[in-house]
């Protein structure tokens, strides 16, 4: 009895184990760029700029590995190796999560991607009851009898790794097939209650020096003996029932805000999105400037780029289109390409492009 409850227990783990290494990579894997993203994050916190260059290599290499171990513990193919894979792993995940939770090094981890967002201490804790797994699992892997041959064992898992990494490469080469954020197609980018912003107005007693505030338009404007002793003196904003859809802020180059003029244009607003203009792909890049002088009279287009002013005027000094400034995180996570194209219209997204599928000319119902 006690040795089919460790069986029950060991199947349990493995299962649990599998599904959550499989999923982790799966979603990971559709916006492998994002994985890029949080691996550059940990090795500029703990200062290995020396490899941050690698980051999408590292990424891409932790999401397969990640994929293989969730598969071997799910279908115990080359188990004993799978379960040696997993403990080892968790280890450093592990020990990461934790300094990552105590020191707070890097806000997300990123560990499933967008779609499942959980704080540091909910990931190391998670992590926690992982480990656990993964140590039963290693001191039990050889009650995971497995009668097929290791040659066939090693072509299922190869050909299942293969169609995977296939996906992986799709996806590194295209907007991911699911988005996860915020500044997806569909979504309406304007922000809500800003009609509820309510306007006070400070006055002060020309006689006594009282002041008395009013909620806008609710003080005596009409009363003509009123406004004789009564000096304006100030007014305040409360924006306290305003929602934000986003946090991104679009700056032209004397900082001027220019972001509700982007982003909530009536009409068809074209985005080239630039995080980083030197790392950006160049034909992808003259593409979209192509496109722009194919626009109709009701489209209107704007570089919008994480680089700083001087990087921008080398690059578009020749350029007719008009260039803005944002943070480079923010328009990361408005688009995963480098270049790539957002369309808006009246502030809802209609269409988004990586640069490896820009279109010859923008089509949109005006």
């Amino acid at each position: 009895m006690l040795k089919k409850d460790k069986s029950v227990v060991l199947l349990i783990f493995r299962i649990v184990v599998g599904l959550v290494f499989i999923f982790s990579s799966v979603v990971k894997g559709i916006d492998p760029l994002g994985t890029a993203y949080r691996v550059e994050d940990y090795l500029e916190a703990y200062s290995w700029y020396f490899m941050v260059d690698y980051a999408l290599y590292l990424g891409l290499l932790l999401i397969v590995v990640e994929f293989v171990l969730g598969v071997s513990m799910l279908f115990r193919l080359r188990f004993k190796l799978g379960a040696l894979g997993v403990l080892l792993i968790m280890l450093i995940f592990t020990t990461i999560t934790y300094f990552d939770a105590t020191l707070n090094l890097v806000p997300d981890c990123g560990c499933f991607g967008d779609a499942v967002k959980l704080s540091n201490w909910e990931t190391f804790y998670k992590n926690i009851v992982l480990i656990i797994m993964a140590v039963v699992i290693f001191v039990m892997r050889k009650q995971a009898v497995q009668h097929t041959p290791k040659w066939f064992q090693n072509s299922l898992l190869a050909l299942i790794s293969f169609v995977f990494i296939a996906f992986v490469y799709y996806s590194s080469n295209h907007l991911p097939l699911m988005d996860f954020r915020a500044w997806k197609i569909g979504n309406n980018m304007k922000a809500i209650g800003e009609e509820d912003a309510k306007v006070y107005l400070t006055y002060q007693n020309t006689e006594t020096g009282e002041t008395k505030e009013y909620l806008s338009p609710n003080y005596p404007w009409s009363d003509s003996l009123w406004l004789a002793t009564w000096d304006f003196v100030g007014q305040r904003f409360d924006n306290s029932s305003l929602i934000k859809m986003h946090e991104l802020i679009i700056e032209d180059s004397l900082a001027n805000d220019n972001t509700t003029h982007l982003i909530e244009n009536p009409f068809t607003q074209i985005l080239v999105i630039i995080p980083d203009i030197e790392k950006t792909n160049k034909l992808g890049l003259e593409r979209a400037i192509e496109i722009s002088q194919s626009l109709t009279e009701n489209q209107f287009i704007a570089i919008v780029t994480g680089s700083d002013f001087e990087t921008a005027g080398k690059f578009f000094a020749k350029s007719d289109i008009e260039v803005y400034f944002a943070d480079d995180i923010e328009l990361k996570a408005m688009i995963r390409s480098n270049p790539g194209i957002v369309i808006l219209q009246n502030g809802v997204i209609v269409k988004k492009y990586h640069y490896n599928d820009f279109p010859e000319r923008i089509l949109t119902s005006d």
